[in-house]
């Protein structure tokens, strides 16, 4: 009675079998290639995602009894969008990311055109590059002849986990939830439904795009002859937000998850309201059940955090590894002075600003790669800050993903927050989630009450430090924000 969960994000995939009880039995995983082919483009191979997926899979399963396993639960990096061949399932191009930031130009163009604001109502976003919508407006204009065949017929359109779903079922299936559908820019987030007049507006057919199922049930069986030998439904599925929102059991309005992943992302449960926020939230739907029942939540993206740190490893080579950072952050009482605002990819929520770019301030000749650390930690923390200054007032923030299990950053988080920080004994909670929707549509759990009761705490942040210097440090930081605004643009 154990769930098998696909965790395909932006940097590698990782697979976790889940036990009854709510624990991680065994875990497999697989990086995979980032390809950066002009300055502000990030692909992804789309065979690369599905052989990492293969593989992490395949490494989770020589550590289990597969024929315990009883369902597949599938998140995943949202709003990458992937062209496929229907037939063949081989992609004609490379997946273009989420954080790439190419279609600038065109969501400037659709704002100058008066488009944002009816864009705003029917989906609860902005134009912004993040979003799906406007890379399938992108593709349409610049490559012409890939685009002749998804208008065709011949290529089907989708996020990753459409994608995933269609080669573990060899094809038959093309399916999403709302989920990952309401980031796309193309479903009208009351009705949870694809819009034709949205579809209309990015210059998308609507047949190219997935059915949509629910977020938890029987989805699709995979096919054995292509998955490993596995025969198994399909049985939940979620974008990896509000699967990790799921996963940390915020099931009630109000609740609130922050994930530290790539990027961070802080969602509050608002029910069966769609809440709109004047403060560069946005709203977004979190699932709906088998039963039709929406869920809905208010969400702040932050484009980068762990890849800031993933930077400081790859790309200035002065950290070996993520983990050490803490280690190398706590030599120095403080940054010195030097201020990190990590806008690699421009600015997400609440800013909004696709043309910002990463921006260091306040280096010396006394500036060492502690402070350097240290200072991109700080970054993280205020950006968390940022939105949660946005957010109706928290008593606690539970939070997950890889580096909440960095102690100093779940310290600097709730000092600078003023608020207590929750870590639970497992952060994997995007897969965790994904093996609950799964569980959930298969019996293994009987409700969100059982659910509930997996939860565990691991350890609580309690908010210290001294007030003013913490309100000075971030108030200097958003000084460095405003500089970093417009750089590209």
């Amino acid at each position: 009675m154990s769930i098998l969960a696909i965790d395909a994000g932006t940097t590698g995939v990782t697979a976790v079998v889940v036990t009854p009880d709510g624990r991680i039995q065994a875990k497999g995983y697989q990086e995979f290639p980032q390809h950066f082919p002009q300055p502000g483009w990030v692909e992804h191979s789309a065979e690369e995602i599905w052989q990492a997926t293969l593989e992490a899979t395949r490494e989770v399963l020589t550590k289990v009894d597969q024929s315990a396993l009883t369902a597949v639960g599938i998140t995943n990096q949202r709003e990458t969008v992937v062209l496929w061949d229907r037939e063949t399932l081989g992609s004609p191009r490379r997946a273009i990311v989420w954080q790439d930031r190419r279609t600038a130009d065109i969501c400037d163009r659709m704002r100058a055109d008066g488009d944002e604001d009816r864009v705003a109502e029917l989906t609860g976003l902005r134009l912004d590059p993040y979003f799906s919508g406007t890379k399938l407006t992108w593709l349409a204009e610049n490559e012409p002849h890939t685009w002749a065949l998804v208008e065709s017929g011949r290529y089907a359109v989708g996020t990753v986990d459409s994608y995933l779903i269609a080669r573990m079922t060899r094809g038959t299936w093309h399916v999403t939830d709302v989920s990952n559908a309401c980031r796309t820019l193309l479903l009208d987030l009351e009705s949870g439904e694809w819009s034709d007049e949205l579809c209309e507006l990015f210059g998308v057919p609507r047949d190219a795009l997935p059915d949509l199922v629910p977020n938890w049930g029987e989805i699709a069986p995979t096919d054995p002859t292509v998955f490993l030998g596995l025969s198994l439904p399909i049985a939940g599925v979620a974008g990896d937000q509000q699967s990790a929102l799921f996963g940390q059991t915020c099931f009630e309005e109000g609740e609130s998850k922050c994930t530290y992943g790539t990027g961070s992302f802080i969602l509050t449960n608002t029910g069966s309201r769609v809440v709109r926020s004047d403060a560069g939230l946005l709203s977004t739907a979190a699932w709906r059940s088998p039963d039709g029942q929406l869920t809905y939540a208010l969400e702040g993206a932050i484009f980068v955090t762990g890849a800031a740190v993933q930077w400081l490893r790859d790309g200035l080579q002065i950290v070996g590894n993520a983990a050490e950072t803490a280690a190398i952050a706590a030599t120095v009482d403080d940054t010195d002075g030097v201020v990190f605002v990590p806008a690699l990819t421009g600015l997400g929520a609440p800013h909004w600003d696709p043309h910002a770019r990463g921006t260091i301030l306040g280096i010396t000749r006394g500036t060492t790669r502690a402070h350097l650390v240290r200072a991109t930690l700080e970054g993280i923390a205020f950006e968390v800050r940022d939105v949660l200054e946005t957010l109706p007032e928290l008593t606690t923030l539970r939070v997950d993903g890889g580096a909440a299990e960095n102690d100093f950053l779940c310290q600097l988080q709730a000092d600078q927050v003023g608020r207590a920080v929750e870590r639970p004994e497992i952060v994997e909670t995007t897969a965790l989630g994904a093996a609950f929707l799964a569980g959930l549509g298969t019996g293994v759990w009987g409700s969100t009450d059982d659910l509930r009761d997996t939860w565990a705490l691991d350890r609580r942040f309690e908010p210290g430090g001294d007030r003013a210097a913490l309100d000075a440090s971030y108030a200097r930081w958003t000084d460095a924000v405003e500089r970093s605004k417009g750089w590209a643009g």
